[in-house]
C-alpha cells in the first residue's frame, strides 16, 4: 500500500434515494458496480444529506456548511452561465481548494449546479460542466474548460455515457502525471426526466419489475400537481418508474468503466473511490414524487434526506463494512481531507467533524490489519459520547433525527412533526400533539434551536427565507419577500421546473 496521497474520486448521483441501491436491500434495481465497491469498501447506512433538494446539499458537501452558513437555500434557477450568472460560493472555501493547495489535480465531469457553471473554480484544470440543473439525457448543452476559455458544447450522446467518457479521459491524462488527483464525476441521472430517456438494454432490465420497493400510495395532500400529475413526478407512472431504475443502471455500468480503467492503470489500490447522492427521492413513498419539494410545505421524510454511501480504499478503509451510525454530509469535507493525509480542522468550524477513524483499518498490537470498532469513538456530542443526532434544513423546515426519533418544525407556525422511528420507521404517526410526548416535543425543539442559533450565520439563516422549491435567485438575500413564489395551497404550481 503506498504511503502517498491518494488519487480521490468522488462520484455523485442526482436524486437518487437510499433505498435505490443494491447492496442495501433493494432486490428489484441492479447495481452490481456500486455493489461490489460496497464490498470492497465501507457503506454507510444511515447517512443523511443537509438539505432535501439539489444546491444547497451541494454546496454544504463542498464546504462542510449547513444552508444557513453558506447561504444557497433553494435549488438555483435563472442565468446558471456567462456573465449574469452568480457563483454562489464565490469567497467561500471548497474543500477542493485544500487539494489544490496540496499539489493535487482536480477535474470535473458532469453537474456543478452551484451557480457560473461554466467557470472552473480553483484548481481544476478540467472542466465539463452541464449548463444547468437538469438535462434531457439525450441533447445536452455542456461548458468545457480549454485553455483559459469555457466552450459551449451540444452533447447528442447519451449523457451518462458522455459524462463517463469525459472522466475516463480525465484519468487517463491524469494518471500519468506524479501528482495525485481528484475528480468530481456528478452524474445527472437519476434525476428526471425518465420515460424513453434511457438506453433500451437498460430499460429492458425492469420491463416486468413489479416495483414493489416504491408502492404508489395516495397522494400526499401536499403535493403541488400540474394537470393532475405530481410536480416531481411524470404522468406515466410504470414508464418513471422503469426510467428511473434503467437511469441507477445505465449509471452504474459507467461508474463500473472507470473501476475497471483504475484497475487497468494499476492505480485503483491508490484511489479513494467515494459514491454517494446528493439528496433522497420518492418515487411514490409517501405518495410522493420527488424530494424535499416535492411537497409544499417541504417535507424531510428519511426517503428525502437519506443518501447511499459508499466509501473505499483498499488497505485503508475497512472492507465489506456497514457502518450504522448517522452521519451527515456537513462531515464530509473534513473527513475527504482527513482520508488524504491533510489538514482537515479548517472544515470543522461549523457543525461538521470528519469521521474518517470509523472507516480507517488501524494495525493491531502485532502490526497486522484491524478494523476499527466503530463503538470505540468517532463524534463526539455534550456528554462526550458518539453524535446521536442528524440536523436537517430547507428554508424554514427544520429537523433533528436521532437514532430512535425525529422531530421536525416549521417557521413561523408548523404544521410540526414528532415520530418515533423504532416502532414508526415508516414516519406515518405523526405523534407531535400527543399529551405524552410534550416533554419529548419541547427538549428537541430546544436542541434543535439551539443547535441552528449556533451555528446559523445572520443573515443567511433560512428559518425567515420564504422558500417554496421554486428556485433561489440572486436577489434572494437582498430581497427574501420577493425572491420566491410558492404554489398555489391548492396544490397548483407553475410548471417546467427543473432542479
Amino acid at each position: 500500500m503506498s504511503n502517498e496521497k491518494p488519487n480521490i474520486i468522488f462520484i455523485l448521483s442526482d436524486d437518487q434515494g437510499a433505498w435505490a441501491l443494491g447492496c442495501a436491500g433493494n432486490t428489484e434495481i441492479q447495481t452490481p458496480h456500486l455493489d461490489a465497491l460496497a464490498a470492497r469498501g465501507t457503506r454507510l447506512e444511515n447517512f443523511f444529506c443537509v438539505s432535501p433538494v439539489c444546491s444547497p446539499a451541494r454546496a454544504s458537501l463542498m464546504t462542510g456548511d449547513i444552508p444557513s452558513r453558506h447561504g444557497v437555500h433553494d435549488y438555483l434557477a435563472g442565468s446558471e452561465t456567462g456573465p449574469k450568472a452568480v457563483d454562489y460560493l464565490q469567497g467561500q472555501p471548497l474543500f477542493t481548494d485544500a487539494l489544490a493547495d496540496a499539489g493535487y489535480r482536480l477535474g470535473l465531469s458532469g453537474k456543478w449546479h452551484l451557480g457560473a457553471n461554466d467557470v472552473p473554480r480553483k484548481g481544476f484544470s478540467h472542466w465539463f460542466a452541464l449548463q444547468g440543473g437538469g438535462s434531457p439525457y439525450d441533447r445536452s448543452v455542456m461548458y468545457r474548460f480549454d485553455g483559459g476559455t469555457s466552450h459551449r458544447e451540444l452533447v447528442t450522446e447519451y449523457l451518462t455515457d458522455a459524462i463517463t467518457r469525459d472522466a475516463l479521459d480525465f484519468i487517463e491524462e491524469a494518471s500519468r502525471e506524479p501528482a495525485p488527483f481528484f475528480l468530481a464525476l456528478n452524474y445527472t441521472a437519476p434525476h428526471k426526466p425518465w420515460k424513453g430517456q434511457h438506453p433500451p438494454q437498460f430499460e429492458d432490465l425492469y420491463r416486468d419489475c413489479h416495483f414493489s420497493s416504491c408502492p404508489q400510495e395516495p397522494l400526499h395532500p401536499w403535493t403541488p400537481t400540474v394537470d393532475g400529475v405530481p410536480i416531481g413526478g411524470e404522468a406515466d407512472v410504470r414508464a418513471a418508474l422503469v426510467g428511473y431504475f434503467a437511469a441507477v443502471s445505465a449509471m452504474d455500468a459507467g461508474i463500473g468503466d472507470v473501476l475497471r480503467r483504475l484497475a487497468e492503470l494499476g492505480i485503483d489500490d491508490d484511489t479513494l473511490v467515494i459514491f454517494s447522492s446528493d439528496n433522497g427521492f420518492n418515487c411514490g413513498h409517501h405518495g410522493i414524487w420527488g424530494k424535499g419539494n416535492g411537497t409544499f410545505p417541504q417535507n424531510v421524510y428519511d426517503s428525502s434526506v437519506k443518501v447511499p454511501a459508499i466509501f473505499a480504499l483498499p488497505g485503508r478503509i475497512q472492507q465489506g463494512t456497514v457502518l450504522t451510525e448517522l452521519l451527515s454530509a456537513y462531515d464530509v469535507a473534513a473527513t475527504v481531507l482527513e482520508l488524504a493525509g491533510l489538514d482537515w480542522q479548517a472544515f470543522e468550524r461549523g457543525p461538521g467533524r470528519s469521521f474518517a477513524e470509523l472507516l480507517r483499518v488501524l494495525p493491531d498490537a502485532a502490526g497486522n490489519s484491524a478494523a476499527k470498532n466503530p463503538d470505540d469513538g468517532g463524534l463526539a456530542d455534550a456528554s462526550g459520547g458518539r453524535t446521536v443526532v442528524v440536523f436537517d434544513e430547507y428554508g424554514p423546515v427544520r429537523m433533528i433525527r436521532s437514532a430512535e426519533w425525529k422531530y421536525v418544525h416549521r417557521y413561523p407556525h408548523g404544521p410540526h412533526e414528532l415520530y418515533d422511528l423504532g416502532a414508526d420507521p415508516d414516519e406515518r404517526a405523526n405523534l407531535v400533539d400527543e399529551p405524552a410526548h410534550a416533554e419529548r416535543v419541547s427538549a428537541m425543539r430546544a436542541q434543535l434551536q439551539e443547535w441552528f442559533q449556533r451555528h446559523a450565520v445572520p443573515g443567511l439563516d433560512g428559518s425567515w427565507l420564504p422558500v417554496a422549491g421554486a428556485g433561489q435567485t440572486a436577489s434572494v438575500l437582498d430581497d427574501p419577500l420577493g425572491a420566491f413564489t410558492p404554489p398555489n395551497w391548492d396544490g397548483t404550481a407553475a410548471a417546467g421546473r427543473a432542479d
